[in-house]
């Protein structure tokens, strides 16, 4: 009997101090691109992670961090790899990062049914913003849709009629259209698909030049910087006018360089909105690294901001998932982009703005915001997803 005792005091202890351990520190999978001709941004996104660390002292909420980085080389089945290996071996407390949408649907069901909270700083897939939202699932960039039904939205208030559509063939490209067309009730006079890896654009101005559209919109995640080029090479920027969301904006800009002055974007944050946190932000990032900060980066901060809050709302007890998670939808931070908060469907509720490529007092590139389009923008979805 006093064995019996004895073990269950010494199980009891261990149990105890394994989860005083789980209570100093908290472990994160980041997962993003950090190698090839898009790794650009994995770096965004992890300067921009690493920067809220270094405001925040090291800690999130108080504990201690293990951050595992994990590159994705634009893989949906090395993703899918990856969301196994972080789930069921390492068993990280969170999954951070995810620039694209198809890979981070080929690592979804394996992290949600593993019941792994993953914050997504960039990609938004549709289909998780509705019916297959999860609990376990957070976003701190923006809906897929969303940009692009603003850019439809801006294009329909100032007058355009006909326009013509560029957009990137993958799941991305997919929302981007259907979100366009949400809110763009004039002609789309053609549509185009050019694969992520496509290098020549001439096929593709050809048809344009042809259609002869009031404007082009574009979403081309790929060669973006290419393709910009060979629009204001082929002569198009002077008869038809390129708005675009996340092709001619920060990341691509110093591939670009100055032919991207006076082009419009959709952005859901510019290094010149007006705020405290955000002047911070953008000065401290330029002093560390050495470049402006991106969306990518912003978003990425903004992600380790919201995790801190919920770990502080709930005094570092991370063991907690559903604490954890409640948190998380709850929390309040002061974010670098002005208003924003999570909606039902843990996706942001928050401003898109028209931007407008120019130089700061500093001379470099930025996109300057020009206005709002829509203010506290909530994504379409969000009424599909049963979470309350």
């Amino acid at each position: 009997m006093r064995k019996t005792i004895f073990g269950a005091t010494m199980l009891g202890a261990a149990l105890m101090s394994a989860t005083a351990i789980a209570a100093d520190k908290l472990s994160i999978g980041f997962v993003s691109t950090f190698s090839g001709p898009a790794s650009f941004l994995g770096k965004h996104q992890f300067d921009g992670f690493s920067l809220a660390m270094d405001h925040l002292d090291g800690k999130l909420g108080g504990l201690s961090v293990d951050i595992s980085k994990n590159d994705d080389q634009v893989k949906p089945d090395l993703g899918r790899q990856i969301a196994e290996k972080l789930a069921k071996r390492d068993k990280v407390d969170l999954v951070v990062g995810l620039p694209w949408s198809n890979i981070l649907l080929a690592m979804y069901n394996t992290l949600v049914d593993s019941e792994t909270i993953t914050i997504s700083s960039n990609a938004g897939p549709s289909s998780i913003a509705g019916k297959d939202c999860s609990p376990y699932f957070f976003n701190t960039s923006f809906q897929n849709d969303q940009p692009h039904a603003a850019a439809g939205k801006y294009l329909q208030d100032t007058g355009a009629k006909r326009v013509f559509l560029i957009v990137s063939n993958y799941q991305a490209g997919l929302d981007a259209v259907a979100g366009f067309k949400s809110r763009f009730k004039g002609e789309i006079v053609g549509e185009v698909y050019p694969a992520l890896t496509q290098a020549d654009y001439s096929v593709e101005f050809a048809q344009v030049a042809a259609a002869k559209p009031d404007a082009v919109y574009a979403f081309v995640a790929g060669g973006s910087a290419g393709f910009t080029k060979q629009y204001v090479g082929s002569g198009l920027m002077k008869t038809v006018p390129l708005v675009s969301s996340f092709t001619v904006y920060g990341p691509t800009l110093p591939a670009i360089g100055d032919i991207a002055v006076g082009a419009r974007s959709i952005a859901v944050w510019s290094p010149d909105v007006d705020n405290p946190t955000n002047k911070r932000f953008v000065e401290d990032f330029k002093k560390k690294f050495g470049y402006l900060p991106t969306n990518l980066a912003a978003q990425s901060y903004d992600a380790a901001h919201l995790i801190n809050a919920a770990v502080r709302q709930i005094d570092g007890k991370v063991e907690d998932k559903k604490k954890l998670m409640a948190a998380l939808k709850t929390a309040r931070f002061d974010s670098v982009r002005g208003p924003f908060r999570l909606g039902t469907n843990q996706f942001p509720i928050q401003n898109m703005y028209i931007t407008e490529i120019a130089k700061n007092a500093s001379g470099d590139l930025i996109e300057s915001v020009r206005g709002t389009i829509i203010a506290d923008d909530v994504d379409t979805y969000a009424g599909q997803c049963p979470m309350k």
